[in-house]
C-alpha cells in the first residue's frame, strides 16, 4: 500500500515535470533590448532635433516622457545574457547599445558643454551594466567590437590577460563599426539602427555613405583630404596609408574610385601624393531649448548643413612615403583626443 502510495507520487511529479513552465518576467534577449533601445533614442532625436539635423534640444530630453520609458529599459541590460552570442549579434548587438550610450550620457550631463571633448573622460567613465558586466564606451569599442586591439594611444591589447571580458569579444573584427558608432561630435557618422539579419548591409551602406562625403580627392592637386578616423585607426584598415586608401576605394563612387586609383598610380611613377587629414568637429549640435536657435561659432557664424563652419577647415598633412609634416595645431588636438579618449 505504502509502495503504491509512492508510485503514484513519482507519477504525479513526471507529470508535473512534463508541463511547460510560463515564466512572465523572463529576460528579454540582448538583441531585443538593444535594439529597442537604439529605437527610442531614435525617437528622441526626431522629436527633439531640428529639421537639417543640426541640433539637439538636450534639455528638452531630458524632461520627456520618452526619455523616462529609456531609462526604465536601460534595466533591462543588466539581465540580458550575452555568453552564446554569435560574432555579428555580438557586433549588432554593441553598436546599438553604444550609440544609445552616448547619447544618454551626454543628456546626463548636468551641464552640457560646447565640446564632447570638455567632458572629463567621457569614453572612459560612461558606461552600462550588461549582463553582471561593467561595459564603458572605450570598453565596448576596442574591446569588445575591435576585437582587444589597442587604443590609439597605447599598444598593448585593451583587455589585460584574465579580463573576464575576454570572452565577450568579436573574433572577426569588421573594420566598418568605425563608421557606425557616434561618438557625439558633429563629425561623427549617421546614427542608426543595426539588425543582426542585415548588418553586412547595414554597415556597407554606413561606410560608403561617409566614404563619399568625407574622402576628397584632387586630381590636379595630387591631394587626397581623409577623415581623421583613417589616421587614428590606421591599422584597422592596411599597414600603410597606399593600403589604407586602397581599402576606401571598394567604398566610394566609380568616378571617386577612378581618381583615387590615378592618384595611387602616380604615387609610385611620380614620387607621392599628399594625404590631407580634415580635422575633427568635436562640437556639440545642441540648440537653445526656448528659443529653438542653433548653436553659433564665436564669431556669430552658424553652422552649416554638413555640422561644420562655412571657413576652410584646417587640416594635418603627410606623403606617401617615409616624409611627413605634422601642424602644431593639429599635434595639439591629437593629444587633447588621445588624453581624453
Amino acid at each position: 500500500m505504502e509502495q503504491k502510495s509512492h508510485e503514484n507520487i513519482s507519477s504525479d511529479m513526471l507529470k508535473f515535470s512534463e508541463v511547460k513552465i510560463n515564466v512572465l518576467n523572463a529576460p528579454q534577449p540582448a538583441q531585443k533590448v538593444a535594439e529597442e533601445l537604439q529605437r527610442l533614442m531614435l525617437r528622441m532625436k526626431g522629436e527633439f532635433m531640428s529639421a537639417d539635423g543640426g541640433g539637439v534640444v538636450y534639455s528638452g530630453i531630458s524632461t520627456s516622457k520618452l526619455y523616462q520609458e529609456y531609462l526604465t529599459l536601460t534595466k533591462d541590460l543588466i539581465g540580458v545574457n550575452i555568453n552564446d552570442m554569435k560574432d555579428n549579434e555580438k557586433t549588432s548587438f554593441f553598436i546599438n547599445v553604444y550609440n544609445a550610450l552616448t547619447i544618454h550620457g551626454l543628456i546626463a550631463q548636468q551641464t552640457l558643454p560646447s565640446s564632447i571633448l570638455d567632458i572629463q573622460q567621457f569614453w572612459k567613465c560612461t558606461a552600462y551594466n550588461i549582463g553582471g558586466s561593467i561595459f564603458s564606451l572605450d570598453d565596448m569599442e576596442h574591446g569588445i567590437l575591435r576585437g582587444n586591439r589597442p587604443h590609439p594611444a597605447s599598444t598593448e591589447p585593451y583587455f589585460t590577460q584574465g579580463d573576464p571580458r575576454l570572452k565577450f569579444i568579436v573574433n572577426k573584427f569588421d573594420p566598418r563599426i568605425h563608421f557606425a558608432l557616434v561618438c557625439g561630435a558633429k563629425s561623427c557618422p549617421a546614427i542608426s539602427v543595426y539588425k543582426t539579419e542585415s548588418l553586412d548591409k547595414s554597415l556597407r551602406m554606413a561606410t560608403e555613405s561617409f566614404c563619399e562625403q568625407e574622402v576628397v580627392c584632387n586630381m590636379k592637386s595630387k591631394k587626397i583630404v581623409l577623415p581623421k578616423i583613417f589616421q587614428w585607426y590606421r591599422n584597422d584598415f592596411g599597414i600603410d596609408q597606399v593600403n589604407v586608401i586602397r581599402w576606401i576605394i571598394s567604398y566610394v563612387t566609380e568616378d571617386k574610385q577612378y581618381g583615387l586609383g590615378n592618384l595611387l598610380d602616380m604615387s609610385v611613377e611620380e614620387g607621392g601624393v599628399d594625404i590631407t587629414y580634415s580635422e575633427y568637429d568635436w562640437r556639440l549640435n545642441k540648440l537653445d531649448s526656448t528659443s529653438g536657435s542653433e548653436t553659433r561659432s564665436p564669431d556669430n557664424r552658424p553652422p552649416s548643413a554638413s555640422g561644420s563652419l562655412p571657413s576652410p577647415r584646417s587640416t594635418q598633412t603627410s606623403n606617401i612615403g617615409p616624409s611627413r609634416s605634422t601642424s602644431l595645431h593639429s599635434k595639439r588636438a591629437m593629444d587633447k583626443y588621445m588624453l581624453t579618449h
